[in-house]
């Protein structure tokens, strides 16, 4: 019997690999060492707002950091003292009010497609959440997978402020799984900060730093996990995004089919070889 992976073409699986390490960002600065890849919004003196064309290259290059082999691990950070102040007033803002119904769903989907994108890339990806933190800001931080913040942070999930719900870019699917039901209630109903201390009682940072050792303590962050069982750590991702619409039976088993993957891999035969050799294993991905 032929299999449906049998009849993959090897080519194809090749030509579906990228290097993204030359990438040349248009709208946000990039840059790759040693597999980790750092996002810099790069708009200081604005607070890095996004802006529609940056909203794109956004989803784009999440979407082909699932093919990519040169990048393990990301950071997102802003530059200057601020993460992103969500969507540029005059450049998204101000459009908006004028289109119709057809126009307004385009956009709000392509947003919710770079929420998609970074949950569906397998790299584990670390914000570093310094100054302000809102409204599409406050989303790409809560879509990473791991998030450090500054005592002086301000997370805030502004949209009832402006007038619109709080159910924007999947915030009422994954906040609450992050701080809880009551919490993000809280934050999606008011529109107030989150506070860096704050936010890490609530677990939504993960650890709070000195602002000016933040991109470093993410950076390296990254960097263990990059030099991690990549493989693996693709799956971890994939798995904790998926169980959500998952019972505990059907979770129990998807992992059990999960793990098995894993089993095959070199990089498990790697790790038992180095325990016997009293030695740290070296992982290569595969």
């Amino acid at each position: 019997m032929t299999t449906d992976l049998q009849r993959v073409d090897p080519a194809l699986v090749a030509g579906n690999r990228q290097q993204l390490a030359t990438y040349q960002a248009t709208h946000f600065l990039w840059n790759v060492t040693d597999a980790v890849a750092t996002i810099t919004l790069n708009r200081p003196e604005r607070k890095n707002p996004l802006t529609f064309d940056s909203y794109a290259e956004l989803r784009d290059l999440f979407a082909r950091l699932k093919y990519a082999t040169d990048v393990h691990a990301i950071v997102v950070v802003g530059a200057g003292d601020n993460f992103c102040s969500g969507g540029d007033v005059h450049e998204i803002i101000g459009p908006l009010v004028k289109l119709k119904a057809p126009e307004l769903l385009m956009f709000t989907r392509m947003t919710g497609d770079l929420v998609k994108a970074m949950r569906a890339c397998p790299q584990p990806i670390v914000a570093a959440i310094d100054g302000v933190c809102a409204g599409a800001g406050a989303i790409i931080a809560m879509s990473s997978d791991l998030r450090l913040g500054t005592a002086r942070s301000k997370t805030a999930f502004l949209f009832n402020r402006v007038g619109l719900a709080g159910c924007d870019m999947g915030a009422c699917a994954m906040l609450p799984r992050i701080v809880g039901q009551g919490r993000a209630s809280e934050l999606l109903y008011t529109g107030r900060s989150l506070g860096g201390e704050e936010g890490e009682r609530w677990g939504f940072f993960n650890r709070i730093c000195t602002p000016e050792d933040l991109l470093g303590q993410a950076q390296k962050l990254a960097g263990d996990l990059a030099q991690g069982p990549t493989f693996a750590n693709g799956i971890t991702k994939t798995m904790l995004h998926q169980e959500w619409a998952m019972t505990i039976e059907q979770a129990i088993e998807a992992e059990a089919q999960a793990q098995a993957i894993c089993m095959m891999t070199e990089d498990f035969t790697r790790a038992y070889n180095a325990f016997v050799a009293k030695s740290k294993p070296v992982f290569e991905g595969n």
